[in-house]
């Protein structure tokens, strides 16, 4: 019993922790406010800020709600444990003990949203997958990491938006374009911003050799609106108009509605064929370019903080930050942070939280050199 008394203590801390990192009063202030707009009769005049509205209404209440269940947990442990110190009862101590492990589990989700702390971690993001050197094999291998992220959003509720999917050669996929909707969908993709290499026996090689392959991933948040941080010259973009490959509707390989916009300065380039239209599919490309170079602007101050400051940035696009090793043993470990995994099949399955996870901490703790 005193076992259970300790836990009990601890989590009541944890609680309590919570109560500062979520910031509850000025959670249960702005909710106030925000259900004041959401009274309001006009607020659907305006669909665009009537959604953001109830979104972080919504957002606002689930957090609130949280922390609300979870100290009414403890409030029923706590009677159960009177209730067992007059009359033991395996039970209700079999329940106490169960209701105890859910709290628990419950914070170690609630403590990692401690750990979101960028600006644009509530966001979502958009996300691009390139084949590496290799030919069939890297693109095999982009498809593979384009499945395991179906998989991980589906996991966590999350939406995929597929914008643009290029087929390989012969198998596998040369690219992929997608936006992921949800709840610190940028927050938590941004640990897998980098190159990914695979290590197998070839499925297309007669000799059954061992083959190194890679991948890269970028992840960018994803504005609705044309962010006002960056402007977007018509001058120095190129629009091209092809015809759409690939599922997408009854517009598909009937007129060339996919677009491409390349921008001329830097080189980005970014297409969409799953929209209706060849304008609803420019203007989700402006919107993935916007984000694409808002990030290279913040990506540049960076750099020359770094600069002055001297500071040597190990970690950035390009480098390998994580190895997938299915032959001659299996496991998956990230570079930056040690993170290993024995189960490759289960992260190729969308089981990549505990990277995630990892590096988030790894962010926190500043950054240690590699």
């Amino acid at each position: 019993m005193s076992e259970t008394n300790t836990e009990l203590d601890v989590l009541r801390q944890r609680l309590k922790d919570a109560e500062q990192y979520l910031k509850l009063d000025e959670l249960s202030d702005r909710k106030l406010e925000l259900e004041d707009i959401v009274a309001q009769p006009d607020l659907w005049d305006d669909a665009e800020r009537a959604r953001k509205v109830s979104q972080e209404l919504a957002e606002i209440t689930e957090d609130i709600n949280l922390h609300s269940d979870l100290t009414t947990q403890l409030e029923e442990v706590e009677t159960f444990l009177e209730l067992l110190e007059e009359e033991p009862d395996p039970g209700l101590k079999e329940e106490s003990a169960a209701l105890l492990h859910s709290v628990a589990t419950a914070l170690d989700e609630l403590e990692l949203r401690s750990l979101f702390t960028g600006d644009y971690d509530e966001s979502d993001a958009v996300c691009h997958i390139q084949s590496g050197e290799g030919g069939t094999e890297a693109q095999d291998w982009a498809e593979m990491l384009f499945r395991m992220y179906q998989r991980w959003s589906e996991q966590q509720g999350y939406v995929m938006e597929i914008t643009s999917v290029s087929a390989g050669t012969e198998a596998g996929i040369s690219s992929a374009e997608f936006i992921i909707r949800g709840r610190r969908a940028y927050g938590k993709l941004q640990s897998e911003h980098g190159v990914h290499r695979l290590v197998r026996i070839s499925p297309f090689n007669k000799q059954a050799n061992r083959h190194t392959s890679f991948a890269s991933m970028h992840i960018v948040p994803f504005f609705e609106e044309v962010s006002d941080e960056v402007t977007i010259d018509e001058t120095e973009i190129r629009i091209d108009t092809y015809r759409s490959s690939g599922a997408g509707g009854q517009h598909v390989n009937v007129t060339d509605s996919a677009v491409r916009i390349t921008h001329l300065p830097t080189g980005i380039v970014v297409s969409c064929q799953n929209e209706r239209s060849q304008h609803q599919n420019k203007d989700r490309c402006l919107q993935m370019l916007a984000a694409r170079l808002l990030d290279l602007q913040r990506k540049q101050r960076e750099q020359d903080i770094a600069d002055i400051s001297g500071e040597n940035l190990n970690v950035g696009f390009g480098s390998q930050i994580r190895s997938y090793v299915m032959q001659p043993y299996q496991m998956v470990k990230d570079l930056r942070t040690n993170f290993e995994v024995g189960a490759v099949d289960s992260v190729l399955d969308g089981g990549i939280n505990g990277f995630m996870e990892a590096y988030l901490r790894w962010l926190r703790s500043g950054k240690p050199d590699l």
